[in-house]
């Protein structure tokens, strides 16, 4: 499972992550939502071991993220804003960089390949380097390299971003394709993406968690059942 105790980031002054404790286990797709700056990518930066945290502790599957952050990464795949790194890169080139990275040997690079090709209809742009693909080919590429290796865990941050509608459909119709044997978080501020994909719901504001739930539970709490109605009003 993934689980935070506490977790805490300052930057001087400024708190951007308070006191967020949760666990996320097999099987759940975790939607993570907050207004901008409510420190929902500083957070998941700090379960992916990429920023270290203020105070408080995040593991994935047992491992601390600080103190043995290789073991944590072995099972993670990470999907970070904005596109991928290497951008005078081809498709093609980027991807087995990442599975020689991953440490997947020949057959298995070669399935695995195959598949997130296929899934993400990567191949007409395989000879392309990456600077001159669209937002929307750099995010498929950049989910691609995350699910190469076939992690236990998933952290996606706006995983459809820059995606036109038909590709959201498939982006979501992929996670819940996973969902079942992984532990999936996605933070998102598309709103119809959680009752698409998500079992659970956590809105953060000011870096606090300020509600925790099933869709279908933060539903209830408003009269008129709307999501975006319940998240005006907790993260008020």
């Amino acid at each position: 499972m993934i689980k935070t105790q506490n977790l805490t980031k300052r930057y001087h002054a400024l708190t951007a992550v308070d006191d967020v404790s949760f666990e996320v286990r097999s099987g759940e797709v975790l939607g993570f939502l907050g207004p901008n700056g409510a420190g929902k990518t500083t957070t998941m930066r700090m379960i992916a071991g990429f920023i270290t945290p203020t105070a408080g502790t995040a593991s994935i599957c047992g491992h601390d993220v600080v103190s043995d952050p290789i073991r944590a990464k072995t099972v993670l795949g990470y999907l970070p804003e904005g596109a991928p790194s290497y951008g005078e890169m081809t498709v093609r080139g980027f991807l087995e960089f990442i599975a020689k990275l991953r440490g997947l040997g020949t057959e298995r690079r070669r399935t695995r390949l195959a598949y997130v090709i296929e899934r993400l209809t990567l191949g007409d742009v395989l000879h392309q380097t990456i600077d001159t693909l669209s937002k929307g080919f750099r995010r498929r590429v950049g989910l691609a390299q995350a699910i190469l290796h076939d992690p236990a865990v998933l952290i996606l941050d706006e995983p459809t971003d820059g995606l036109d509608p038909l590709q959201k459909h498939e982006v979501r119709s992929l996670i819940n394709e996973m969902a079942p044997n992984k532990i999936i978080v996605i933070s998102t501020h598309i709103l119809e993406e959680v009752d698409a994909v998500c079992t659970r719901a956590i809105i953060i504001a000011h870096g606090r968690i300020v509600a925790d739930d099933s869709p279908e539970g933060l539903r209830a709490r408003a009269p008129s059942g709307r999501l975006d109605d319940v998240f005006r009003t907790v993260a008020a």
